[in-house]
């Protein structure tokens, strides 16, 4: 730092030097470019940064100016900044304007990895921390360090979102709704629908006109012994709050060792992968296909579910079907030869094919047959030209 402050003192002293022989006039002139300059940069650049030896010499040039003089002044630094750095010794800059190494604010601000300290903290609790250090910053300097760092506000780092756990708790959840469907004759069928969280499966046990509370039950039932022979481990069934899941329903759910979740009152979001999937459905299926009645939407429904399950690519599972798995990449056509990036490839030999002679036509040529030898035809007599 002293090697600094006394490179940055020559240029100043010589500077000073240069500014002697100068008229008042021409002193003048200059400092008005300056000003000039310094409003243009500062209207383009953002807030400059000063180290320790920056801040030094502007304290010896403009510590013998009073403070009323100083806050007429184009500076950027404001003139409290100023006289502090004035008014200390080279020794204690590090005490009055700068933060010392050693108890830099980032060494208190909350890391955003797991299992660290502080995570609690906010800006108004590290300014109180910093001042029991000595260390004099503004809260708002506190408050750019953390948002130039994506540090988030204190209430936000703790805080678990439904997102966060529907994706932590996904190998236990399995997700249940009923959603709508018109026919060409204007009948209203139900369709029950579940999916699995972790895997992304569907599962349509089946549809109705009238989804009375014994056709949900026996649907249940339907979809637990599903979930029985595909070896699933659902514990948490989430649904809205339909009157036509019953209490019976959710006893069934109950014996079978799962735990009916309801969602929020107009909340569909809690139950948003069913939710999406139905969106889903209603885009490339239902809206591009005219439902005549009840079979042929399970007939249309089981293909469907057979198409999501074994070929859809889902982006939580990385592009790879609930059902399938992606198979190996293809790095080269099966039917071309692998060439290795060092061999270098042969290009197969080119056909000659012999030129075709230029002949004049006739009048008894065929000019729509394909191009052949010239091939010379008797004329008849009555066309012999006579010389």
């Amino acid at each position: 730092m002293l090697l600094r402050l006394a490179y940055l003192a020559a240029p100043n002293t010589l500077a000073f030097l240069r500014l002697l022989p100068m008229r008042n006039r021409g002193k003048g002139i200059e400092i008005l470019v300056l000003r000039h300059q310094l409003l243009v940069l500062q209207r383009q650049v953002g807030k400059p940064a000063f180290n320790h030896s920056d801040r030094a010499v502007l304290a010896g040039l403009l510590h013998h100016l009073p403070k009323d003089r100083l806050r007429h002044l184009l500076l950027l630094l404001c003139p409290e900044t100023c006289a502090g750095i004035g008014s200390c010794s080279g020794g204690d800059l590090r005490s009055q304007g700068a933060w010392t190494p050693a108890h830099h604010p980032l060494d208190l601000c909350p890391r955003p990895a797991p299992g660290q300290e502080n995570t609690s903290w906010g800006y108004r609790r590290l300014h109180g921390e910093l001042a029991v250090l000595g260390i004099k910053v503004a809260v708002s300097t506190i408050w750019e360090i953390l948002r130039d760092h994506g540090i988030p506000p204190a209430p936000e780092r703790q805080s678990t979102t439904w997102a966060d756990f529907l994706r932590g708790q996904a190998e236990a959840l399995l997700a249940c709704d009923l959603f709508e469907v018109r026919t060409l004759t204007g009948a209203r069928l139900y369709v029950f629908a579940a999916i699995e969280h972790t895997t992304r499966r569907i599962r349509i046990p089946g549809a109705s006109t009238h989804p009375t509370g014994d056709w949900i039950v026996q649907l249940g039932r339907n979809l637990l012994m599903d979930l029985e022979d595909a070896g699933g481990r659902a514990r948490f069934l989430v649904r809205d709050r339909d009157s036509k899941f019953t209490t019976a329903f959710d006893a069934l759910m109950t014996d079978a060792g799962l735990k009916v979740v309801t969602t929020g009152i107009r909340i569909p979001r809690m139950n948003s992968l069913i939710e999406r999937w139905i969106q889903t459905c209603r885009t490339e299926l239902l809206d591009r296909t005219l439902i005549w009645n009840q079979s042929h939407l399970l007939h249309a429904l089981r293909e469907y579910e057979s198409f999501y399950n074994e070929h859809g690519p889902h982006r939580a599972l990385k592009n790879a079907a609930p059902c399938r798995p992606l198979p190996t990449p293809i790095t080269h056509h099966p039917t071309s030869p692998a060439h290795s990036p060092g061999c270098p490839q042969t290009r197969p030999a080119r056909r000659n094919t012999p030129p075709v002679p230029a002949r004049r036509l006739n009048c008894a040529d065929d000019v729509s047959a394909p191009a052949g030898p010239a091939v010379t035809r008797p004329q008849p007599a009555s066309r012999r030209r006579i010389l």
